[in-house]
Parts: structure tokens; sequence; C-alpha cells
């Protein structure tokens, strides 16, 4: 079967708001087998709407709607759905009572024009909304089938979730393909050597293909296979994923939802090892990422955003003489910074960095981007210099996952 994905909302056409409702629902869809071809954004006018809905209708089975279900008067979805469907809107005391329910639990009076929420088209399915006040809608219109799901990803997620996806399963029925994904997440590799490596693989034809994806510090790579019998889709997917473990080796350090630092949290829990981590240039990102991991504490000690060359000597013990030599980014302050953080902190493993972000900072010997990033165990001590592009949040970021990866390799 054919999706497709109507995205409402005058804010997403400005620029104001990044549409991930899209991204969302196209991934979930694929998950279900159905295929879609095309999305379409449209902004908050009744014209325009109807005329994407119909285009919609021509060559999709289910057209997915986000947005525009609110109770301001530029939320015009549901009106003109019931316009195009010929439908009355009616006041269902189910939505009301829920509505009244939701702003009694956060004890704000009830705002009278969200009554709008509460009127539907006559003999129209209806999705409750457990996070927010607009339910979600279906409409049955022969061979075809229009969702409308609220526009905030925090209520439209959920709804997909929990019940969208439950009713397009029976829907579709025996007609769903199982389309099983992996995602391989790579770290310490560009692009264009993961792909001189699995260049035959990308060049796979369907019902199984790869996909190459370049984030910022990784590379996924998406395997994908579509078969009428799931065994057969899971079997696929494992075999080229057990080729490029072995040629990718440790350059991969998760899967799917897995994070870089959900894994290095992980792996030093399992192993006992706690760790702690001296910023200057990153501005405590490492020891955020980390601390993000649920049951992190476990590991995680310490952090210091040591900025100034003060705090470097007052808290780390790098010594002024070094600082004055060497300057403040350079190897051997990183070094003496994983040091002292270690002895400080009293973990097995400590991280010291310092760099120049930027924009401003740099000089012709040392360019922004500069980072040095060290790592200081019982055993060793381990310094990369590294040279980054980017704006100063990109640079940060890259810093955050060398420093992880650096980690991961070394515990």
């Amino acid at each position: 079967m054919k999706a497709e994905i109507i995205s409402i909302g005058t804010e997403l056409l400005l620029g104001h708001i990044v549409n991930t409702n899209a991204a969302f629902l196209s991934e979930r869809l694929a998950g279900l087998g159905i295929d879609v071809y095309y999305q379409t954004t449209v902004g908050d006018n009744p014209l325009r709407l109807t005329k994407a809905i119909k285009e919609a209708l021509k060559r999709s089975d289910i057209v997915i709607m986000s947005g525009g279900l609110g109770p301001t008067v530029d939320d015009v979805t549901i009106e003109t759905l019931a316009k195009l469907a010929g439908k009355r809107l009616v006041l269902n005391k189910i939505i009301l009572n829920d509505l009244k329910a939701y702003f009694k639990m956060k004890k704000v009076a009830f705002p009278e024009e969200t009554i709008r929420q509460a009127y539907i088209p006559a003999d129209t399915k209806w999705i409750r909304n457990m996070v927010g006040t607009a339910p979600g809608l279906i409409f049955e219109v022969k061979d075809k089938v229009i969702i409308a799901l609220p526009g905030p990803p925090r209520e439209m997620e959920p709804m997909f979730d929990k019940d969208v996806r439950a009713y397009l399963k029976k829907k579709i029925g025996a007609s769903c393909s199982s389309f099983i994904t992996r995602t391989i997440k790579i770290a310490g590799s560009a692009e264009s050597q993961v792909n001189r490596i699995v260049m035959d693989l990308l060049e796979m034809k369907p019902p199984t293909t790869v996909g190459i994806y370049a984030k910022l510090g990784e590379v996924t790579l998406k395997i994908m296979s579509k078969y009428p019998d799931e065994s057969r889709a899971r079997a696929e997917t494992a075999r080229i994923e057990k080729i490029i473990r072995g040629r990718l080796g440790s350059s991969i350090f998760a899967c799917d939802g897995e994070t870089l630092e959900s894994v290095v949290a992980k792996l030093l829990t399992s192993k006992g090892m706690t760790i702690a981590v001296a910023e200057s240039c990153t501005g405590g990102l490492i020891s955020n990422r980390i601390t993000n991991v649920s049951g992190s504490s476990a590991c995680f000690v310490m952090g210091l955003v040591a900025y100034a060359n003060s705090i470097k000597e007052k808290l780390l013990g790098v010594k002024g003489d070094l600082i004055k030599k060497h300057g403040a980014v350079s190897e051997e302050v990183a070094q003496a910074m994983a040091l002292g953080m270690r002895k400080l902190a009293g973990t097995d493993i400590a991280i010291g960095v310092t760099g120049i972000a930027g924009p401003t900072g740099g000089t012709k010997s040392k360019p922004v981007g500069l980072v040095y990033i060290a790592l200081s165990s019982k055993n060793k001590t381990i310094v990369r210099e590294c040279r980054f592009k980017g704006s100063r949040e990109e640079i940060k970021h890259q810093a955050s996952q060398v420093a992880l990866d650096l980690v991961r390799k070394n515990v």
C-alpha cells in the first residue's frame, strides 16, 4: 500500500519550526511495510489544504496529516475535512469532558475557545489524546483512509504508536509486507572511507538495500529488507549486518537507538569503572551527554568546566609554567588536565579537553577547530590532536564525540 504525508502549518513553510513529524511518520510507515512516495507541506489555508488532500487521495491509499487541530482560528484541518467529506460538525461530549479534565488537572481555568476541539465531523472515528487536547481523526472514504493527527510531536508520536499503528496493521492485513531495518553506527571514520569499504553493498538492489548517511562525527549504514515473510526479511538483514561487522570491526559503536554515550556508560558500568571529565572548550558537553544516560551515576563521578587558566592551575594542578610555555591549547595541557582530574576525582579514567571552538581566538599556528583530547588511566595516557571544521557548536559536538569514542576504545 502507498501512503502520503501532509504536514500543515504556515510556520513550517516559513522555517520557524523544523518538520520532524514527516520524518517520524515516514519511518513508522516504512516499518509497517507501507511505501511513502510523497510528502507535502501546506499552510493554514483551507483552499490549498483541500487541494493537497484531493491530490493525495488520487495517488495514495492512506493520507496521514499532522497539524491544524488546535483551538485557534488558523487551525483549519477539522473544518476542511468535514467540508470535503460532506459532514457536519457535532459536539462530542467525551472529548469535551477530556478537555475540561485536562485543564482542571493543570489547575487552569477552562478556555472557552478550546470547545472547538470537541466538535468533530459526524460519524467519524476519533483517537483520544493522552498528552494534550486535540483528538486524532480517522476518515474512511471508500477504499481510502485519511488520518488527522495533532501537530506537536509530543502529542502526535504517542498517538501514532498507541493507536494509529494498530489501526493500520489491522487495515492492511495480509497485504502488509515485513520491512526490517537495522542502523549501524560508526565513529572515527569519514563517510568516504566507509563508502570504499562497503561500496558493493551500497549497490545492492531491493528487496534488500544498504544506505549510507553522514552525521556530525558519525557515519551510519542502514540495512533495509522488505519481504512478504518476516523471517526472510530478518535473515537477510542479519546476513548483511554480519558482513558489515566483519569489514568495519571496532569502528562500529552501536546499532539502532543506542548512542555513543549510552554505550560508554554501559561499558564502564559493566566493568565497574568510574570516569571524570575536565573540559575547557566543550563547556561541559561531554559530562552532559554521559549524565543524560539513565543509570550513569554508577560510573560518572564528576565533571569540571575548567575554562579559565586559573582554574586549570588551582583545581587540576596544571602548572602555570606549562601553560605559559605551550599555551592552554596544547597536548601538554590536555594531558595535565586529564591527570589532574583523575587525581582530584579518584576515578579509573579521566578525560581532559582543551581547544579553540571559534569563531574567534584562532591563530595561524593554532587555528579554530584545533582541539586536544587526553585520556588518563592507571596504565596509560593518550592524547589526540584533532582539527575540526564547522560552527562553534559543531566543533564542540565533534570534540565530545571523539572523547567518548576514545573512552570506548580504551576501557
